[in-house]
Parts: structure tokens; C-alpha cells; sequence
């Protein structure tokens, strides 16, 4: 299929006997009538089929550190490849990136690219990996699984940012061709997830299990923390001792601030208080990889040893300072093994965030 077509064959669907369709990609199994789209936009029924309308066509294309995805222990200090298409298939009242998931303009999705011209961009451009990322790559998995085949062939690795509201057999199917993921833990309570998502917590849990321990992913997690919603100390510890009794300590755990976007603009700001506590929580319940995200907290970015508790990688923002791994990825003072994808030497591209116009 060319890039920048309308549409693109899907897997994951079947027909219902009262002539409908039904999308099988995720929990919402959205049945269709043709003409129809699901809640995530992109994903339609034609000609009694369920089809991509986004096949080939992103928002943008980036180069970002890989912290920024987040992902502090794959790849540190490297360069990745981001694009993201249109539509998601979560309705949160405070997405970030409202602009582009929850778009139904088909003008922003400006840029065109097949596959492999993406695989090859990133091998220009000197990325060790590309991430399918702004809006939840689950909706456009065809075009996600295609382009991590394009990159796998040129030695490139593939990420995905992902609320992990996806159906067992697509889900098996996606991260099959995944090599790290970081997944969007939005809360730890059925009630948020569906007063503030439209969805429910359990298929995010059971995604999470999957990959932790059905997968060779790497695996971290994300918890943006909105005040008064998701942030009180009592859900903050249900979380935490869940994720270390289902997916073990060692799965590192991002806490992030909230601003006021899209549908939630009545909230205020997260504290950075707020996070710190969250983080001396998780620690308290054994995650030994937590940390504080998008605000300035070089203690809470950075990575210490869960043996002697030496920093063993120090981070300002997105930019990394003292690294004390030796070449196997352990600490230099103790010998503890880090968890993580760790190369002998840390990359050395920084905060720097490099806007891509594709050719096509």
C-alpha cells in the first residue's frame, strides 16, 4: 500500500450477523455500520471491512531523546525517531496531546511516509530506535508492525507509547515487534478510567502482565498524577504494591505533573510535592526505579544503585551527567546489576528535540 492512500487493509475485525462489522483491535469492539468510524477515528467500515485511514500519513516526525518517551533505563543518552498518526481509542478529559489524538481533521496529518522511508530516515539520522508515539499506536497497528519490520531490517529497534488498551490477540500480535514499550498507567481505579477515560483498568493490567511476563519488552510505566483524581497517597499505594507483586521491582515507574488541557482545565497544576511523594511511596513498596518526570528534580530523575544506593546515572531534564555503569550494566561501586538496555557507553545527544520533514 502507498503511503498517504486513504485507507489500508486491517486484521483484528469480523463481520456480525446483522451486517454490521465489529473492530476487534481493542476492548471497545466497536461495531460499524459501513461509513462508519470507530471512537478512535481511524479506524472505519468499508465496503464490509474494517479499514486504516491513516496508513502512511503521520502528524510529524521528531528526533527526541529517548528519556523524553520516557524510557530511563533502554538506551540511555540515544536518539529516537518519533511520529504519530491521528485518533486514539481512550477518551481522557485531560490528554496532553489533544491536538493530535483526539484530531479529526485529516489535515494534521501533514507529512507522508512509507514504512521503510521511515526505517531509513531514522538510520540517517543516526537513531538507535524509532517510537510510535503522540496518539497510541494500538489504533494504527498495521502501520506501526510494518514500520518496526522496516526498522528491524536496519538493525533499529522499536518503542512504543501506549495506554495498553488493546484485546489479547492484537496485543500479542503488536508487541511481537516491539523491543521496549512505555505504558500509560493512568490511574489505579476502575472509576477514573471510565469517568475520565471512557475505558476500564483491567485490560491495562492485563496488558501489563503480558508484557512483563509473557514478553522479552522492556517495560516502563507512566502515571500522570492530576490533583484531587489520581493522586492521593492511599491509590498511590494500591499501585505500587500492585506493580511489585504482578510485574517485580525492577519495572521502573515515572510520575508525571499534570496541566490543565483539553477538558480538564478546572484543575490545577500538579505540585512538584506531589510527585516526590509518590516517588518515596513506590520506593517504600520496593520499586527500585522510581522517578519524577517533566520537572526539574535532578535527584528524583536520576538512577541509583538499588544495592549501595550510589547515583549510577545522573539526569538534568533529558540530559544525563555522571554515569557510573560498568559495560555489562552494572553499578561501578558495588556490582548490582541495573535493570534495563544498557550499552557500554551512554549516547550523547541530550535534550536536543530536531523537527523532520519527510520527502515522502
Amino acid at each position: 500500500m502507498r503511503a498517504g492512500t486513504s485507507s489500508h487493509p486491517t486484521r483484528y475485525w469480523r463481520r456480525l450477523d446483522d451486517g454490521r462489522v465489529q473492530c476487534d483491535v481493542c476492548p471497545r469492539a466497536c461495531r460499524l455500520k459501513d461509513g462508519q468510524q470507530g471512537l478512535c477515528f481511524v479506524r472505519s467500515a468499508e465496503g464490509g471491512e474494517v479499514v486504516l485511514t491513516t496508513y502512511g500519513r503521520s502528524s510529524g516526525f521528531c528526533v527526541d531523546p529517548v528519556e523524553k518517551k520516557p524510557l530511563n533505563h533502554f538506551l540511555p543518552g540515544t536518539p529516537i525517531f518519533s511520529f504519530g498518526t491521528a485518533g486514539c481509542n481512550l477518551a481522557c478529559k485531560f490528554c496532553q496531546n489533544w491536538d493530535v489524538s483526539k484530531s479529526r481533521e485529516m489535515d494534521t496529518l501533514a507529512d507522508a511516509a512509507s514504512p521503510q522511508a521511515i526505517a531509513q530516515a531514522a538510520q540517517r539520522l543516526g537513531c538507535r530506535s524509532v517510537a510510535y508515539t503522540y496518539n497510541d499506536p494500538v489504533v494504527f497497528l498495521e502501520y506501526a508492525i510494518d514500520t518496526a519490520v522496516a526498522c528491524h531490517a536496519l538493525g533499529i529497534r522499536s518503542v512504543a507509547v501506549t495506554a495498553g488498551y488493546v484485546s489479547p490477540g492484537a496485543r500479542e500480535d503488536f508487541f511481537a515487534h516491539m523491543d521496549a514499550a512505555n505504558v500509560d498507567l493512568k490511574a489505579f481505579s476502575d472509576d477514573f478510567y471510565h469517568r475520565l477515560c471512557g475505558g476500564h483498568l483491567q485490560p491495562v493490567l492485563d496488558t501489563l502482565v503480558y508484557l512483563r511476563h509473557e514478553t522479552k519488552v522492556w517495560l516502563e510505566l507512566t502515571t500522570l498524577l492530576i490533583p484531587g483524581e489520581n493522586d492521593s497517597e492511599a491509590e498511590i499505594d494500591r499501585m505500587t504494591k500492585w506493580v511489585v507483586q504482578a510485574l517485580g521491582p525492577d519495572v521502573p515507574m515515572h510520575f508525571t505533573a499534570f496541566h490543565p488541557d483539553w477538558k480538564m482545565l478546572d484543575h490545577p497544576p500538579t505540585p512538584p510535592a506531589t510527585l516526590t511523594r509518590a516517588r518515596a511511596i513506590a520506593m517504600t513498596n520496593g520499586v527500585r526505579y522510581a522517578y519524577t518526570g517533566n520537572v526539574h528534580d535532578s535527584a528524583g530523575g536520576s538512577t541509583w544503585c538499588p544495592g549501595c544506593g550510589a547515583r549510577v546515572i545522573e539526569r538534568d531534564w533529558y540530559t544525563l551527567g555522571e554515569w557510573r555503569l560498568d559495560a555489562q550494566g552494572r553499578c561501578a561501586g558495588c556490582g548490582t546489576p541495573i535493570a534495563g538496555v544498557f550499552e557500554a557507553r551512554p549516547g550523547t545527544w541530550g535534550a536536543r528535540r530536531m523537527p523532520v520533514r519527510m520527502a515522502g
